[in-house]
């Protein structure tokens, strides 16, 4: 069986290689605390493993996320003036490749998609055991997937020293700076809520908004408040657990008995209507408009709105209709 720790183990490594690289860039004025930052980052990856095992405590992650958050909160991590490509190179080798440039990204979710289909229900040792590890068939196939890509971008690219990837990748997360672990922040923080009561308390509340009976009212309310949470939140991960708490289990599936893949996974593109809408998914709205030196920080925000509410409206129609 192929195991989804390979893939964390290999996020650490290269999150541990990321710091020592700050840590040696003089031009950094913030090296050593954004070394700090990425090397806790890094460390708990791999900790995580003996955690889930039960071989080491869990505090220890619980202290290692509160410094990263004083880390956070303090300025850190910095930007070094590092760059392995000037603006007149990055031109030269768009106009060179052209729309070739875009193969390694296509391949991330052809061979994610071959994974999570195909790959996860192959079965070994007459069918008692599975090839992939059960349940991150699709983290797993994310990981093969990236490390493709990497291989394709080198053989496409021939950069001078096999070292231009993690230069560039620690120039993309200088620039995205601690928002790069904004979603796992997010999503670990719905499961709080959902665990302190917070989705059974909006559960209460939505029993006076919705009509007895009335499926359309029911559907709608949980694809917008997946919305709204998100906005609030910042991702539908972490708006997940709260509203499927709150109306699409005990609702929509059985009170209504709609079909719970169906609920779920619309319910999931509902919440990201939100994350168009909202400078809390900083990592999707705020990074892009500073890596495109923007002039108007919310001018992506802005270009989506328009999108993201008849896209809702779409996602509840689509509920209603083929749910149930």
């Amino acid at each position: 069986m192929i195991k989804v720790e390979w893939f964390y183990w290999l996020c650490g490594i290269f999150f541990v290689l990321i710091a020592l690289q700050v840590l040696n860039d003089r031009s950094n004025p913030k090296r050593v605390g954004s070394a700090a930052f990425w090397g806790i980052l890094g460390a708990s990856f791999g900790y995580g493993t003996f955690v889930v095992d039960k071989r080491a405590p869990a505090w220890l992650l619980g202290i290692a996320v509160i410094g990263l958050a004083v880390l956070a909160g303090t300025g850190f991590p910095g930007k070094g003036a590092e760059r392995t490509t000037t603006p007149a190179e990055r031109v030269h080798l768009a106009d060179r490749f052209g729309n070739k440039l875009f193969l390694p990204a296509l391949v991330i979710p052809v061979v994610a998609a071959v994974f999570g289909a195909w790959l996860a229900k192959i079965k070994l040792r007459d069918g008692k055991l599975l090839l992939l590890q059960s349940g991150s068939a699709t983290i797993i196939g994310l990981g093969v997937a990236s490390i493709l890509a990497l291989i394709v971008g080198m053989v496409l690219l021939r950069p001078k020293s096999p070292a231009v990837p993690l230069h560039e990748g620690r120039r993309l997360l200088e620039h995205i700076g601690w928002a790069a672990i904004l979603p796992q922040m997010l999503a670990t923080l719905g499961l709080l809520f959902n665990t302190s009561g917070v989705g059974k308390a909006v559960g209460r509340v939505t029993d006076h908004l919705v009509p007895e009976g009335s499926l359309i009212a029911a559907v709608a309310l949980y694809c917008i408040g997946m919305a709204v949470f998100t906005v609030i939140m910042g991702n539908a991960f972490a708006a997940f657990p709260v509203m499927t708490a709150a109306v699409g289990w005990p609702l929509l599936h059985e009170q209504f008995h709609g079909t719970p893949a169906i609920i779920f996974a619309v319910g999931m593109l509902a919440g990201f209507c939100g994350t168009l809408c909202t400078p809390m998914a900083a990592n999707f709205n705020l990074v892009p408009a500073a890596l495109l030196e923007m002039k108007d920080q919310y001018g992506p925000i802005k270009a989506q709105i328009p999108t993201a509410v008849p896209l809702l409206a779409c996602n509840i129609v689509i509920m209603y209709v083929f749910a149930f």
